[in-house]
Formats: C-alpha cells, sequence, structure tokens
C-alpha cells in the first residue's frame, strides 16, 4: 500500500481523513464569512462550497443539507469554546473558576469575534420555530448553568461563598451577563471597553458572593 495510505502520509501527500478534514474546515470558515456578510436566510450550500474553493455540489454532498452544516458548524464551535475554556479553568473550583471562565470567554471573544457573531445569528434566526439546531442549543445553556452552579455550590463547601446563595439562581444571572456583554460588544464593539465591564463584574459579583468570616479566617 502506499505511503499516505498507512502512515498519514510521509510522501507528502495527504490521506483522504486529511484532506476530509481540510475541506470541512474551509466549508466551515466560507460558511462564517457568508453568514457575517448576509445572514443564515440568504446563505446557501451552493455559495458556501463556492467560497471554500470546491464544486458546488461538495457541501451537500457532506452535509446533506444546509441545516446540517449549520448544526455541524455549531458544533465544530461548541468544541473550540471548550477546549479554550478547559484551559483557563482547569483544576481551578468555586470563585477561581467563575473568575477564570470569564476571562476565558472574554479573550475567546477577541479572538473569534468573526465565529462568535456568526454563531450569534445563526442562534437568534433558529428561534422562531422548533429545529434541532434550538434543541442543542437549549441543551447547551443548560450545561453552561449547571458549570456556574457548581462554581458556587464548591464555593459554598469551602466556605469562600455565602451559605445563603442560590447556587442556581446566580447560575442563570452569570448566564444573563455572558451572553448579553457579548451581543452588546458584537453590535457595537466600540461602544464598550470589554475588558473594564468584565474586571468590573468580576469584583462587585465576588464582593456580593464573597463570604466575610471564610475571608476573616484566612486573614488569621
Amino acid at each position: 500500500m502506499k505511503p499516505s495510505q498507512t502512515n498519514g502520509g510521509t510522501d507528502g501527500r495527504m490521506t483522504q481523513a486529511e484532506r476530509s478534514a481540510l475541506s470541512d474546515k474551509r466549508m466551515f470558515d466560507a460558511a462564517v464569512e457568508l453568514i457575517n456578510e448576509r445572514g443564515t436566510q440568504k446563505t446557501t450550500l451552493k455559495e458556501i462550497g463556492e467560497r471554500a474553493g470546491y464544486s458546488r455540489g461538495l457541501a451537500n454532498y457532506r452535509f446533506g443539507s444546509k441545516d446540517g452544516l449549520m448544526l455541524e458548524l455549531f458544533v465544530q464551535f461548541d468544541e473550540r469554546w471548550e477546549q479554550h475554556l478547559a484551559a483557563y479553568v482547569q483544576g481551578a473550583r468555586g470563585l477561581q473558576a467563575m473568575q477564570q471562565a470569564a476571562e476565558s470567554l472574554r479573550d475567546f471573544l477577541k479572538l473569534e469575534s468573526g465565529y462568535m457573531r456568526a454563531m450569534y445569528l445563526l442562534w437568534y434566526e433558529c428561534l422562531g420555530h422548533e429545529t434541532e439546531m434550538r434543541r442543542v442549543l437549549a441543551q447547551h445553556h443548560q450545561e453552561y448553568r449547571q458549570d456556574a452552579q457548581r462554581w458556587i455550590e464548591q464555593g459554598i463547601d469551602c466556605g469562600e461563598v455565602k451559605p445563603d446563595v442560590d447556587a442556581v439562581q446566580f447560575s442563570v444571572q452569570y448566564c444573563a451577563f455572558i451572553f448579553g456583554i457579548v451581543y452588546q460588544w458584537l453590535v457595537n464593539a466600540s461602544a464598550i471597553d470589554i475588558d473594564a465591564v468584565f474586571d468590573n463584574y468580576l469584583k462587585n459579583t465576588i464582593a456580593i458572593l464573597g463570604n466575610p468570616e471564610h475571608s476573616m479566617e484566612n486573614a488569621s
């Protein structure tokens, strides 16, 4: 067998899997560009394939439908976000995890603003009717709230967060801030000092949640 078929292309040629992964990436990048230019409704599979540099039928062949491609685009986005978040939060618990998660989002927004804007367009346009995208998005929102709830519960358990804080309600408020500030920044980034907003939010939130008794114990 040829080397490219057995060992990842040691003869300089890509394997079929590598070619497929590359074409998928190019089509996802093309989809992000087109969604940002004209929205999801006016973006077609034909245009995505052509913008990516392939035949007009490749996107349809690979994903079956525009909904299929958009759903996979969301999955790819979420994987990138999860990897980014894990690099910031790894090993952290309680308020430290909450703080590092917020900082990771701030930096991700700067690094992936085009991708984030495309996702917001996609998410908002899926709200008008029941779709698989809306179902998956609801599931991910639940997971985001569960993360925030877990961080507060960890903080309560170790004594750094006030014992009467409602972790469930905080998780909803935390996600409301996260999604809301991203939306405002995408609408008009020049109107918001994103670093100052996050710094102020974290400072105020930690002050509200923090258990003064725990602080005094640590000081002594």
